[in-house]
């Protein structure tokens, strides 16, 4: 797997992503007021907040979309997603298993992720790899879809009072029967967003029956250098969501395979101050 899904990737879809979003070329998606537009992010961001405060646990099944214009390349990965709370814990895991490069035949693919609080582990039975990166202090954990944000394009599962600091948010208007079932949200990277590097905007939308995000799309600043050429985008899809069923914690334990190599990349010295 490239290295990109880990550094920048990568949920939360419906192929690529242009910039008549950011623009709002498409007729009617900008066509709320702007004076109403604060008041409405406002009780959209509070009833999400509320919602996944609410959240014990989550599980779906997950398609991960990964689109090159440059290189006219498309990679999807379709998976499984858990995330569950153990008291002050919380721990999420995606299971890869297959995988579509462009027109090719779908095929068998296992790579899987954990994310604990404190460490992000990757386990590539490709090249039978497995590769720890701390993330955050061990007696300072955070909360797993907060952990995961560091590396994936997840948006509104997790410190949701935050978005309003590192985004400039509208509410979209949605047309036809996209009205009826999501709410749109678009996500403009403020110049000194933790995000700025990663991201030029986000866009997710939230399913009105669980309040909670179904799909997401991650425009990247990437490639940088041509600026003439589309850039790449991160796309995940979240299918046939389960909420607050039980979860055994077992699934989220892991033993390296007999035969992996083992990286393990402890925390940044620059990083430990932040946490």
């Amino acid at each position: 797997m490239d290295k990109k899904f880990i550094t920048k990737v990568a949920f939360i879809l419906l192929g690529t992503v242009g910039a008549c979003w950011a623009g709002c070329c498409t007729k009617n998606l900008c066509a709320i007021p702007e004076e109403k537009q604060a008041n409405a992010v406002e009780v959209v961001l509070k009833q999400l907040s509320q919602r996944t405060k609410q959240l014990k646990s989550y599980q779906a099944q997950v398609e991960y979309q990964f689109i090159q214009p440059l290189f006219e390349s498309t990679t999807l990965r379709k998976g499984a997603l858990y995330y569950a709370r153990f008291g002050k814990k919380s721990k999420l895991r995606i299971n890869f298993r297959t995988l579509k490069q462009d027109d090719e035949k779908e095929q068998k693919y296992r790579e899987e992720f954990i994310f604990d609080g404190v460490w992000l582990t990757q386990i590539n039975y490709q090249i039978k790899q497995v590769r720890m990166h701390q993330l955050a202090e061990p007696n300072k954990p955070v909360d797993a879809f907060e952990l995961a944000g560091k590396n994936l394009p997840i948006v509104g599962f997790a410190k949701i009072e935050n978005l309003k600091k590192q985004f400039e948010i509208k509410l979209i208007e949605q047309p036809g029967s996209e009205q009826e079932n999501f709410i749109h949200l678009h996500l403009k990277v403020k110049p000194d967003s933790v995000y700025k590097d990663k991201y030029v905007s986000i866009d997710f939308w939230i399913d009105k029956k669980l309040h909670l995000p179904a799909k997401i799309v991650a425009v990247s600043t990437e490639p940088a250098d041509v600026p003439s050429i589309e850039k790449d985008s991160y796309q995940i899809k979240l299918l046939k969501p389960k909420i607050n069923k039980k979860i055994d914690e077992r699934l989220f334990d892991f033993k390296t395979p007999r035969g992996f190599g083992k990286e393990i990349i402890p925390l940044k010295k620059t990083e430990r101050g932040k946490n």
